[in-house]
């Protein structure tokens, strides 16, 4: 599994239980999935869920992803 994979199986399973809304749980699920599908720089993954919530940004810091 890459590291990428890793990622991402963590963001999604942090997802699931985060303090979001479901509008912005399906979101987030969205831009992951197609993120995985069209191979996208994962900087701009990050940029697109931390536009969704400020969550992400105390996640991937806990993720040690963080700048």
């Amino acid at each position: 599994m890459s590291k990428h994979t890793q990622h991402l199986e963590k963001i999604k399973d942090a997802i699931k239980i985060a303090p979001l809304s479901e509008d912005q749980k399906s979101d987030s699920m969205k831009r992951v999935e197609e993120w995985a599908l069209e191979d996208k720089a994962f900087g701009t993954l990050k940029n697109e869920l931390v536009e969704i919530s400020e969550y992400f940004e105390t996640l991937f810091a806990e993720m040690g992803l963080s700048k």
